[in-house]
């Protein structure tokens, strides 16, 4: 990722500057800056990606650069990369680059390098035209499809500088509010690190008041676990599925044949009950087409998606029936009710916020955790747990 050099950057390119939080290992190629492998100490790196205009680039499209280094007039290209030595420089870095305060946090999935995660991020941001300042954390991913179990491993071996990256965002003053968005495995240590919190703190920051979920690769009982263990209040939760998702049908084969969160059939029981009774929001993509061959990376390719990403979900704000128009041709389920406009393209199933209440209160804790399941079932004909069973110690 050797940036360009101010001579041949294109002047009408848009830019995009991030603030990159990594625990993979620097590599001594200056052209990959970080590979695959794990660092026993993360890092902070301040980096600017120019972004092609004129050129015919439809929203959600990256432009690889076809040979390096890059054409700043057709592709995508850094232009600038700064290493930071400390976290007090990352929070300085964003105070100088705030947006209303807001921070949009983006997790990005397994098979990725370096360079794939920073562009892709770059692309949401500017597509989706959000007032935020944009923080990416990158896990280390050997970005081969033979190492998904060490991709897995090393989002768990990432949990705790997560959970540190928020942690140092959610103290700063300047710092008004987080959203967190997770796509595919990315989203397992999304969880898992909010869960870390949680468990530590009684609860998730306040200052995290959105979790965007995109295809998440996790078996839904693990993530019935994982969200009751975040515990009361929550940050506002937000999935985005399909049902036509290649990648997460795979991932189910490999992982014990359970649905993968990201796959199910949100209007169908016994998910929609339980989700509706969770709060949770979940947009449904079964019907949007796009260029994505596996079907797994809907959410940054299509122009509506990124634009509801921008425009209400990364400040914290919820869907409603009032966000048909953002999904042209969309069928929207808001607590119960339908309502279709055009070709279905997507489907938003979600619930007031007194009904995600009434679906945990009362659910007394015990030491193994039984009570976590049941808010979601892999076989909808029959629970995880009965009704009449009681925990265990």
């Amino acid at each position: 990722m050797t940036p360009v050099t101010f001579s041949s950057r294109s002047p009408t390119a848009a830019k995009v500057e991030m603030l990159v939080a990594t625990t993979r290992l620097a590599s001594n190629n200056p052209s990959t800056l970080f590979n695959g492998e794990r660092s026993p100490q993360p890092s902070l790196t301040d980096i600017t990606v120019s972004i092609p205009a004129g050129s015919g680039r439809k929203i959600g499209d990256v432009q690889w650069p076809a040979r390096l280094p890059p054409n700043p007039e057709t592709d995508f290209a850094v232009t600038s990369v700064n290493a930071m030595t400390s976290a007090r420089e990352g929070l300085d870095w964003f105070r100088r680059h705030g947006k209303g305060g807001h921070a949009l946090v983006f997790v990005h999935g397994f098979n990725n390098t370096y360079e794939d995660a920073v562009f892709r991020y770059a692309q949401i941001v500017h597509d989706s035209g959000a007032e935020v300042t944009p923080i990416m954390f990158t896990w280390p991913s050997r970005a081969k499809l033979r190492d998904y179990n060490y991709d897995k491993e090393s989002t768990n071996y990432s949990r705790t500088a997560f959970e540190n990256t928020l942690r140092y965002l959610a103290r700063d003053p300047s710092v008004k509010d987080i959203t967190v968005l997770a796509h595919s495995m990315g989203t397992w240590l999304a969880m898992e690190s909010l869960r870390q919190m949680a468990i530590r703190d009684g609860r998730v920051d306040p200052k995290i008041v959105n979790v965007i979920l995109a295809s998440p690769d996790i078996d839904v009982d693990v993530f019935a676990r994982q969200f009751v263990e975040l515990n009361e209040p929550r940050p506002k939760f937000t999935i985005f599925v399909s049902q036509d998702d290649r990648a997460l049908a795979a991932s189910r084969l490999i992982s014990g044949n359970v649905d993968r969160l990201g796959r199910i059939d949100p209007a169908a029981e016994p998910y929609k009950s339980k989700l509706e009774r969770a709060g949770i929001t979940v947009v449904d993509l079964t019907k949007l087409k796009t260029t994505d061959s596996l079907n797994h990376g809907k959410f940054a390719e299509s122009p509506e998606i990124v634009q509801l990403i921008g425009g209400r979900l990364a400040k914290g704000q919820t869907l409603s029936g009032k966000d048909i128009g953002l999904l042209e041709g969309a069928t929207v389920l808001v607590a119960g009710t339908t309502a279709a406009v055009g070709a279905a393209a997507a489907t938003v199933a979600t619930a007031p916020t007194d009904a995600a209440n009434a679906a945990v209160t009362g659910m007394s804790r015990d030491t193994d955790g039984r009570e976590l399941e049941g808010i979601l079932e892999s076989e909808p004909s029959q629970p995880l747990v009965p009704e009449h069973a009681k925990p265990t110690t």
